[in-house]
């Protein structure tokens, strides 16, 4: 009699740990929900964080455009900048949220999230648009000030809503990349060394700062292969109309995210160990 109980039991675990697409999307949608109501909790945290991008408009943005020292075919520097700086400080943002994880799974959260139903991917795509979540308050942020400064930036609602797309992609990949850094190290000092060890080369080696052109041919090829450096490419066409290959720039995003995921998740388990 407790066979034919126990089968449609297991049946139903199985059931729960496919999970339907609606599902999915709701555990993603909730985290972000999360943390949206951190960031209303602390709002200073946005002001801190505006400082970075702040100095880098005002200081080398406002002096490189009166020195025409560097050739952005007759834009404005600072308007050239300001993207690259956008884009910045997404990066900045998502690029520690492997220090999450580790401080999650040193208090236990990250191993009750484990035994839920949820697919790993789930979990850990939701902690990857939860950075986009941050990163669109600091976009916000920064287009602000760069708009004080001067800069201007399109108001076209179809443009601004892939300004948001592309910040939250290049958010999510950057989180991703954090995470499965974590799993490798598992150590929060660690972890932190090695993102501020990849933050820097991964600004420069990019074309947040100055026009591809301008780098060395070694240089260029980091670029090609640089997820920032799509970003970047896509927040420019999009918010001051500069050329760019958006079809590229939005497919190497999505592939990179997407990527970004799968790596995280398979190391996710190592993590809660």
């Amino acid at each position: 009699m407790s066979a034919p109980l126990a089968a449609p039991l297991a049946g139903s675990v199985d059931i729960d740990r496919r999970m339907s697409p609606r599902l999915v999307l709701s555990r993603v949608v909730a985290l972000c929900v999360v943390e949206l109501q951190k960031l209303s909790h602390d709002r200073s945290e946005l002001l801190t964080r505006a400082v970075q991008p702040a100095l880098w408009l005002i200081v080398f943005g406002v002096t490189f455009t009166k020195l025409h020292a560097i050739p952005t075919g007759g834009v404005p520097y600072l308007d050239f900048l300001a993207p690259g700086v956008l884009a910045q400080s997404v990066l900045f943002i998502s690029i520690f949220y492997g220090i999450q994880i580790i401080w999650e799974r040193d208090a236990g959260v990250l191993a009750k999230l484990m035994v839920t139903p949820t697919p790993r991917a789930a979990l850990v795509a939701g902690k990857a648009f939860a950075a986009g979540v941050r990163g669109l308050a600091q976009a916000v942020v920064v287009y602000l000030i760069a708009e004080l400064l001067g800069v201007h930036f399109t108001v076209n609602p179809a443009r601004l809503l892939g300004v948001v797309a592309v910040v939250l992609l290049g958010a999510a990949f950057f989180c991703c990349l954090s995470v499965t850094i974590a799993g490798l190290v598992l150590s929060r000092d660690r972890m932190m060394g090695i993102g501020q060890a990849i933050m820097m080369p991964l600004f420069f080696a990019s074309n947040a700062l100055y026009p591809v052109s301008l780098m060395p041919q070694w240089l260029q090829w980091i670029n090609h292969v640089n997820p920032l450096s799509y970003q970047v490419e896509a927040l420019r066409g999009l918010l001051i109309g500069t050329p760019a290959r958006l079809w590229l720039d939005f497919g190497v995003l999505i592939l990179a995210t997407a990527v970004g995921i799968a790596a995280a998740s398979g190391l996710l388990g190592r993590l809660a160990r």
